[in-house]
């Protein structure tokens, strides 16, 4: 063996010196978990000392399923030993084929819906980046309307919808053509800040332009576990429609079972005109994003919205595998439900006996969590617990 293919001894003292000294210190969730990972199955990460980790990060919302599954492993495996096609830009392939079937036949038609899906970029931003073009295009309108603590990616469109200053702040260039509302609790019990959106949009004189849309998430993750309520997203629904804007759910990190349902606006009744969706939907980890489009509103002339990796072949078919094994089977959203009153039990419980240290319970579903008294303190407990596995 060559000095060149011998492997590196990553149990060394200096096993983290590699990242120190090559990677951009833009690097982030390794700053809080400073370990090097190894191998991983279902909740379970181990690093290359052989210390075990419970995954509560899940990719960030990537990994609804856990690591390897094996039948999804098993099918993405016998598709490569075929030589299954493994990039194909948009063209037709038996991957994305069966894929559409799967999503249509035991996603889309049991719960009444009927959307055109559009494969964009492999990553969530550019699901959302191709939803804001086309509400754009459609309605020949500029102006987006985003709400407040909402996040919706980092590429340029996505960024001035999303209202972290430290995402917006290291940014150059102009981040225009978005108005911000309060979301769904925002300024507190009991107000309906729908209706304060909808006296700005109806008030000739109070300086809101005209929306081409209206991108809202079910669920804030990024933004703090706040969940929006049946009555609140239906209400909006009806605010965009009587605007003429387009309602662009962003079920990015709640979708795909994270709040309960495959979609996070299910409780709520209403058909959003566009979805976008991305990490679990590959399954395990693949990047992999798609937004649904009204079919009425699929507005795109051939080749207008591009990209070399439209569609993923690998993650179509790790897609149909989870869809196939765990959506067709109506006891899988069940055990969500149940699983989710465990959550929410063993949090209350937290809560309870914390009192100095903790603020609220929020979220919904498997996206629940506790508020703390501060940034910093949650950061000691994050720590707490990866000291302690």
């Amino acid at each position: 063996m060559t000095s060149q293919t011998k492997p590196i001894d990553f149990k060394s003292a200096n096993q983290m010196r590699t990242f120190q000294k090559h990677e951009s210190e833009v690097r982030g969730y390794c700053r809080s978990f400073p370990t090097l990972f190894d191998t991983a199955k279902g909740c379970i990460m181990t690093d290359v000392n052989g210390v075990e980790y419970l995954d509560f990060l899940s990719g960030a919302g990537s990994l609804n399923y856990g690591h390897n599954d094996p039948d999804m492993k098993a099918g993405l495996l016998e598709y490569l030993q075929k030589d299954g096609i493994g990039h194909s830009l948009d063209m037709h392939s038996v991957a994305k084929a069966r894929f559409i079937d799967v999503f249509t036949r035991v996603i889309l038609k049991p719960r009444g819906l009927e959307y055109r899906m559009q494969f964009t970029g492999p990553t969530g931003t550019n699901s959302v980046e191709a939803a804001i073009k086309l509400a754009r295009k459609i309605t020949g309108r500029k102006q987006i309307i985003a709400f407040t603590n909402g996040f919706h990616g980092v590429t340029q469109g996505a960024l001035a919808c999303t209202g972290n200053t430290h995402h917006r702040s290291p940014t150059a260039s102009t981040l225009c053509g978005v108005d911000r509302y309060p979301y769904d609790g925002y300024l507190g019990e009991g107000v309906d800040t729908t209706a304060y959106l909808e006296k700005m949009l109806n008030d000739k004189s109070s300086g809101q332009d005209a929306p081409a849309a209206i991108l809202v998430e079910g669920v804030q993750g990024e933004g703090g576990l706040n969940p929006a309520s049946a009555s609140w997203l239906k209400n909006l629904a009806k605010v965009a429609k009587g605007a003429g804007a387009l309602l662009i759910l962003d079920d990015i990190q709640a979708g795909v079972g994270r709040a309960g349902r495959f979609f996070s606006f299910e409780e709520a009744g209403i058909q959003p005109d566009m979805v976008c969706l991305s990490k679990s939907l590959s399954g395990m980890g693949l990047p992999f994003a798609v937004t649904l489009i009204r079919p009425d509103l699929d507005f795109w002339k051939p080749g207008e919205h591009n990209g070399t990796f439209r569609g993923n072949n690998h993650a179509f078919i790790t897609a149909s595998v989870a869809i196939e094994k765990y959506w067709a089977n109506p006891a899988f959203q069940q055990g969500i439900e149940q699983r989710a009153k465990v959550v929410t039990e063993s949090l209350q419980r937290m809560l309870k006996n914390s009192p100095t240290v903790a603020v609220e319970l929020r979220g919904k579903g498997m996206m629940q969590g506790i508020a703390l008294h501060s940034g910093d303190l949650a950061d000691e407990v994050v720590a707490a617990c990866f000291k302690h596995h």
